[in-house]
């Protein structure tokens, strides 16, 4: 696999990591037990049988926790390192079959852009999800999270198949989802009552 095309496949399975946590890592290794994906020595685990179990496992916990109200607020203060650290894992993991790398570099170049990336689309959801449980009341939650699964499945899809494809779809997503954010922060803030200033005791009047 070409360097590029390499970084750009991480890249979108860094990305699909900041949405939800393990989707991406299933997808990895189903890709991998299937031939399509080819993994670093190291990390060759990642594409075995007892790996893909756990991942679905954990997949429909994590899925199904994010449809609890509140519980969500909690998973994201938790998952935001856990993302971070997933995004490098599976950079790392893709960066494995662009020839002779050496670990240390690979390494490092999994931190800076599968991390970024990780971290980027995590945070941007944090906020999202924040805005939307204190304009909502939590109400909102659900359509984001089904939002999400979806995103991150089918990022990490696209990864797999055509990964400059999915560089572009971050892209995306991470914009509309910043501008969605944003726009909801600013409709918040426009329905907060106006607090009139408080009045000066009589004592005080005379030296206005």
């Amino acid at each position: 696999m070409e360097p590029l095309l390499a970084i750009a496949l991480g890249l979108g399975l860094s990305a699909a990591c900041g949405f939800r946590i393990f989707v991406p890592l299933l997808v990895m290794s189903m890709a991998a037990q299937s031939g399509h994906l080819t993994l670093a020595p190291n990390l060759q685990w990642i594409g075995s049988e007892v790996a893909l179990m756990v991942f679905a496992v954990a997949t429909f916990f994590e899925v199904s926790a994010y449809y609890v109200p509140w519980v969500d607020n909690l998973l994201d203060v938790m998952a935001t390192p856990v993302a971070v650290i997933a995004g490098i894992l599976v950079m790392s993991a893709a960066l494995g079959d662009i020839g002779e790398v050496s670990p240390a570099l690979r390494w490092t170049l999994a931190a800076i852009l599968g991390g970024g990336a990780a971290g980027i689309t995590q945070g941007t959801t944090d906020v999202l999800r924040l805005v939307s449980t204190t304009t909502t009341g939590g109400l909102g939650n659900p359509l984001l999270a089904t939002t999400e699964n979806v995103t991150s499945l089918v990022l990490a899809a696209v990864a797999v198949l055509a990964p400059w494809l999915a560089v572009l779809l971050m892209g995306l997503v991470v914009y509309w989802l910043g501008k969605r954010a944003v726009k909801l922060f600013f409709v918040k803030k426009s329905r907060d009552p106006v607090q009139p200033a408080p009045l000066l005791p009589r004592s005080e009047w005379g030296s206005l």
